[in-house]
């Protein structure tokens, strides 16, 4: 709350007010039609014996009428244009949290996750304050000056109507929003649930429908659609419960208005044609007050809500320990990364990932990092980029610690992951991606160098060809060509490798290799790899177990000094696959 909700209202302060004295206004000039109306109709059947004595009544019911459909109108545009600039304001704040994020964030958090968060948080603190904050606050207002009022003609009855109205406004939303807390909380997570088995469904579709059971992943969304249904017809139920308690309410204060206005006039403190007035304006008041329960019965959600935003930025700020947010030039050609006795363990997790790490990586020096999965060479990549502050130990990159670059890290650091994302747009724009001034005749040399171009010239449009979606009219060795070319416009010093070549045949992934050795040959290259072909390439081979370095040395001297490595690398790369890739 007081991150994501009191800075924004500070900030707009003056479209909130001015949006809740519009609405006071609007509900007043409803009070005044209805009041004159019944003091119209009241009149009117008195038959008055000059048409003029009903003159300004008739003229005051258009008025209002109007005025009151203005005044709506007004408090609409003004309260939205509001919201939306605040949502404007937080849409920019979380992208800002996730985007430093970005390169690790599906192993930071569920895609279904990410998901709900950019769907419905952000669209419930939008409700937030169109549904509750502003209705709450305007009803409270309407609730004082019409009790002041009505004081002006009785105070004793005027307490009578502030009890009745208590209850609308106050009583009952606060116990709606006690009973039905777990209930709404419920239906929030069940909609989380229904998000993650929607990733889950969309993502893994294919493997469904391999494994022939595609009718029991239908049957598990419909069980998860089923319980969150069941929970909100509960929910819809009491809401039903409490507007009949509610509309009793309101039919007790018309009872008791038709018997004060009645006892006024028998007394002669009051004229007959005021009995209408009262009650007409009693309904339209009420009225006003009904929206209060449902808008805090929804402030469960809006608490999950602020609570994972909350969490998504704690996360960043764990993350980052430093706030200097260090900036190098983009033309620094020279960085020394050094990671002095690391360990590591995820944040909630008791096993140590990393125990005593410790590797030296000045620029220029091609490190391969190898290893069973779960063995930490990802880590090592996640401590490198900032993503985490190891436990123990340090890892800087020029000597000043990695957390401490924040998002200026990755003008220094480049990297190409297994499936890198290309567009729906042209493949220029597909290219440019990597250094957004980059010029036609600079893209034109990048493709080149990872020997695209003669390829996007063939196609019709060359290189203003449409990628098509997630880039379908190239193989995948191509793609990563593509992100190849876009690490070379941008022209970082160090770039990490996180096994690009999974899922390419051997002659693929030889030829992708020699590109990419080929045109990075003056970058510092750390590769993450489970296959010891083009080992040969490498300045030094790491191989990570149990948490410490296992083997560390070149290709060659590993292959004298290690059985063990000698084993591994035969048997991954056989005489057969060498010569027919030669690597």
């Amino acid at each position: 709350m007081k991150t994501w909700i009191i800075p924004y209202v500070k900030l707009h302060y003056k479209g909130l007010v001015a949006s809740i004295i519009i609405g006071l206004l609007a509900l007043a000039c409803g009070a005044a039609l209805m009041f004159t109306s019944g003091y119209l109709i009241s009149k009117s059947a008195l038959r008055p014996e000059n048409i003029l004595m009903i003159y300004i009544p008739v003229v005051s019911v258009r008025a209002f009428g109007i005025f009151r459909a203005v005044f709506h109108y007004l408090s609409r545009l003004t309260s939205h244009d509001t919201i939306l600039r605040v949502l404007a304001n937080m849409r920019s704040r979380l992208y800002q949290t996730l985007e430093p994020q970005a390169a690790f964030i599906r192993s930071r958090f569920q895609t279904g996750r990410i998901l709900g968060v950019l769907s419905d948080d952000i669209d419930h603190l939008q409700d937030l304050f169109i549904r509750t904050i502003l209705p709450s606050i305007t009803a409270l207002g309407m609730y004082g000056i019409a009790i002041a009022c009505l004081g002006w003609f009785d105070m004793v009855f005027a307490s009578l109507m502030a009890i009745y109205l208590f209850f609308i406004v106050v009583f009952i939303p606060l116990f709606s929003l006690w009973s039905s807390r777990k209930r709404t909380a419920l239906i929030k997570k069940g909609r989380y649930d229904q998000y993650h088995i929607l990733t889950d469904g969309l993502l893994g579709i294919k493997d469904w429908m391999i494994a022939g059971k595609p009718d029991e992943f239908m049957k598990h969304d419909a069980e998860k659609d089923q319980s969150v249904a069941v929970v909100e017809r509960r929910v819809k139920s009491e809401q039903r419960i409490r507007d009949f308690i509610m509309q009793l309410i309101i039919g007790a204060m018309v009872i008791s208005m038709v018997c004060w206005s009645s006892s006024m006039v028998a007394e002669g403190n009051m004229h007959v044609t005021l009995i209408a007035a009262f009650v007409l304006v009693t309904l339209a008041i009420a009225e006003a007050f009904l929206p209060v329960s449902e808008a805090l019965e929804q402030i469960p959600e809006y608490t999950e809500s602020l609570s994972r935003l909350e969490t998504l930025e704690e996360t960043d700020q764990e993350n980052v320990a430093a706030k200097s947010n260090i900036s190098l030039p983009k033309t620094s050609d020279s960085v020394d990364i050094q990671l002095n006795h690391v360990a590591f363990h995820y944040p909630g997790f008791d096993k140590s990932i990393l125990k005593d790490v410790s590797i030296s990586i000045p620029q220029g020096k091609r490190l391969a990092l190898l290893g069973k999965s779960g063995a930490g060479k990802s880590s090592i990549i996640q401590l490198i980029c900032g993503s985490y502050a190891p436990t123990k130990g340090n890892v800087t990159l020029n000597g000043i610690d990695a957390t401490a670059y924040g998002d200026s890290l990755f003008e220094i650091v480049s990297i190409l992951n297994q499936r890198p994302h290309l567009f729906n747009t042209t493949i220029a724009n597909n290219l440019r991606l990597g250094n957004q001034k980059a010029t036609n005749q600079e893209i034109v040399e990048a493709a080149k160098k990872v020997q695209l171009h003669d390829y996007i010239m063939s196609l019709p449009k060359g290189y203003n060809t449409m990628m098509e979606e997630s880039g379908q009219i190239f193989s995948g060795g191509q793609q990563q060509r593509v992100a190849l070319a876009r690490i070379l416009l941008k022209g970082s010093p160090v770039v990490i490798l996180d096994e690009p070549t999974v899922g390419l045949d051997p002659k693929t992934e030889a030829d992708l290799l020699k590109t990419i050795f080929l045109t990075l040959d003056d970058k510092t290259v750390i590769w993450i790899t489970h296959h010891l072909a083009g080992m040969q390439r490498m300045d030094e081979v790491v191989f990570l177990e149990n948490g410490y370095i296992e083997m560390q040395g070149s290709h060659q001297e590993l292959l004298i000094t290690s059985q063990r490595y000698q084993d591994l690398y035969y048997l991954d790369v056989p005489p057969s696959i060498r010569k027919m890739v030669q690597v």
